[in-house]
């Protein structure tokens, strides 16, 4: 008897399946990790860091449908997600993404952020571009934050709205949580977070305010 027709549905998901690209495990998981907390640092996850920069065309991909692209900053080991040029202009004010929830600092943060930022390539400057973490002791923070802000008249409140302030910071995952010596350490993230021109003239700002002269703390980019 003559064998009766293969099935065209049957054969049609047969040929499918057989042609199906999956994506390879540690692009995956790179992937995944991306998406889960939006960076990799090549001194905290050397081999996902590595599979970043090796596989970024592959990744970006994968992030495509999702309006995100990877950026790379190999001088200081960092493997991050932005939002595609596409979605978000520069000049846009205002934008949005069904993934992402667009984080507004208050002011004491921005403050923050930038006398952080100073020191940060202040450590660049004396130990090299790429040079890593800066660490930097509360007992040394808290005085300029006061500069700026005024102190409360008390020590303990300064101190906890001090504490307060980086433990925000912390859950964008500019600083280290203090640790028991009363030091933060500045993660170098804090270079692609933010626009230098717009924290120095905050800094300037609260620099006239406070009737300091422009020389008195040297402005650092």
């Amino acid at each position: 008897m003559p064998a009766e027709p293969a099935n065209p549905e049957q054969s049609l998901a047969s040929t499918e399946a057989e042609s199906t690209q999956y994506t390879p495990k540690n692009l995956k998981i790179a992937a995944q990790e991306l998406l889960k907390y939006g960076l990799l640092e090549a001194d905290r996850k050397p081999n996902l860091y590595q599979i970043a920069i090796n596989q970024t065309s592959a990744i970006d991909q994968i992030l495509e449908p999702l309006d995100l692209r990877l950026k790379i900053d190999d001088i200081r080991g960092l493997a991050f997600l932005v939002v595609s040029a596409q979605l978000f202009a520069e000049e846009d004010d205002e934008w949005s993404h069904p993934l992402i929830r667009r984080q507004r600092l208050n002011l004491e943060q921005s403050l923050l952020i930038a006398i952080l930022r100073q020191h940060f390539i202040a450590h660049e400057q004396e130990a090299g571009l790429g040079a890593g973490e800066a660490s930097i002791e509360l007992d040394e923070l808290l005085p300029q934050l006061q500069l700026y802000l005024g102190d409360t008249g008390s020590d303990a409140r300064d101190q906890k709205r001090l504490r307060n302030l980086l433990e925000n910071l912390k859950n964008h995952g500019i600083v280290s949580e203090v640790d028991a010596n009363n030091q933060v350490v500045i993660r170098p993230i804090i270079t692609h977070l933010a626009n230098p021109e717009n924290l120095q003239n905050l800094l300037q700002h609260f620099r006239k305010l406070t009737g300091q002269q422009p020389g008195a703390e040297e402005d650092k980019p």
